[in-house]
């Protein structure tokens, strides 16, 4: 099943790269991948939706850049929301039934990191503006790139597997939080769409050009995705809004590819309209039937998105006070009755049942059917 938001799945994604608002303190964490001549074999598959992996010598592949981050607090819908979305773009071009995944392996985190920072003379390589002199938010220059997340592809050919393809995804700040003297009050500078837009098909490119240059990555497919960072204060993450397949050998990108993609919060803020009427009266009513039966909830809430206007999924939350184990079985029970007659119908639906002592139960339904599968978490 498709997941879109934080979920019970761990997707084999490549490991990110954040340096959300601020680039100046980030730190690493870097792990080697082993040797060319390593003994290699795959993860195996648990089913055509999911890639498999590459494991040499007994260990999984982890990024070469793995543990690049900055040390402060971000969105972690956003962290995730890119991890999984950009797997999304990537099996547009790169079949799960033909493709490898492998974690990147070409960007190292002391390139990442360079690349992360501003342009300045000890880093001519970044990719952020150099440092402006002023501090207001509106005049600034602002950080614009905040994390990049490379996905190899490749083949199997008898024992061995050769890289076909890659992805490249790269976030951009919707808001570059800033700070105008260390342990000062935070700023923000908004950075508009047009801004985003811009400056991420900017930075792709030179991306392009300087994936090029590696030899290795001269002749393969290469596909650049970005992605709209949400506000750290946002109860969603953020949404792809275009992505570039490039060629074998192509050293400019010449088209875009748009994507239409929104995350929505339900129940809805008051001064805000969703997609869909109908998803929306569907969650209310599901909601209201669950408070009624059980009062003892803290909330029921659920984040959705929205590919072209019709429904990809949705992750609903609800929070309990329950303490007893057959209180959580009943609840569960009559959960799975009440979504089957009330949630949307035809989309991916995943119900996290939790408490502050953790997760409680787990429901979930696959795109096209009709029945919940449920698990209760016993406690031991």
């Amino acid at each position: 099943m498709k997941k879109i938001f934080l979920g019970l799945s761990v997707l084999l994604t490549g490991v990110l790269l954040t340096a959300c608002g601020s680039v100046d303190n980030l730190s690493n964490d870097t792990s080697n991948s082993g040797s060319s001549k390593a003994k290699t074999q795959l993860t195996g598959q648990t089913n055509t939706g999911y890639y498999q992996g590459v494991i040499k010598n007994g260990h999984y592949q982890t990024s070469k850049s793995r543990g690049v981050s900055v040390q402060q607090e971000s969105n972690q819908f956003n962290i995730k929301g890119f991890e999984s979305g950009l797997l999304d773009i990537s099996k547009k071009e790169f079949s799960t039934k033909k493709y490898v995944f492998e974690e990147g392996q070409y960007l190292s985190t002391k390139k990442v990191e360079a690349w992360l920072g501003r342009k300045s003379k000890s880093n001519p390589t970044g990719l952020n503006p150099k440092k402006s002199k002023s501090t207001n938010p509106n005049t600034r220059t602002p950080v614009y790139l905040s994390q990049i997340n490379e996905q190899d592809f490749m083949t199997q050919n008898g024992k061995s597997l050769k890289l076909q393809g890659m992805t490249v995804g790269l976030a951009i700040n919707s808001v570059d939080y800033y700070k105008k003297k260390q342990y000062g009050p935070t700023y923000e500078t908004h950075i508009s769409n047009a801004q985003i837009s811009r400056e991420g098909k900017k930075i792709a490119g030179q991306v392009l050009q300087r994936l090029r240059s590696n030899k290795k990555l001269k002749n393969i497919p290469i596909v650049i995705a970005l992605y709209k960072q949400a506000s750290d204060d946002s109860l969603v993450g953020g949404n792809f809004f275009a992505y570039s397949t490039n060629n074998s050998g192509s050293n400019t990108i010449n088209k875009w590819t748009k994507v239409n993609q929104k995350n929505y919060v339900f129940p809805l803020q008051s001064n805000k309209k969703g997609p869909s009427q109908n998803d929306e009266d569907s969650f209310d009513n599901f909601k209201s039937q669950v408070q009624t039966f059980f009062p003892n909830l803290s909330g029921v809430t659920a984040q959705a998105q929205y590919t072209d206007g019709s429904l990809n999924g949705m992750n609903i939350n609800i929070t309990t006070q329950f303490y007893s184990q057959t209180e959580i079985i009943s609840f569960t029970q009559y959960i799975q009755s009440a979504a089957q007659k009330y949630l949307p119908a035809n989309a991916p639906i995943d119900i996290t049942v939790q408490s502050t002592e953790g997760i409680q139960s787990f429901l979930s339904r696959k795109a096209n059917e009709k029945k919940f599968s449920a698990h209760i978490f016993n406690s031991y």
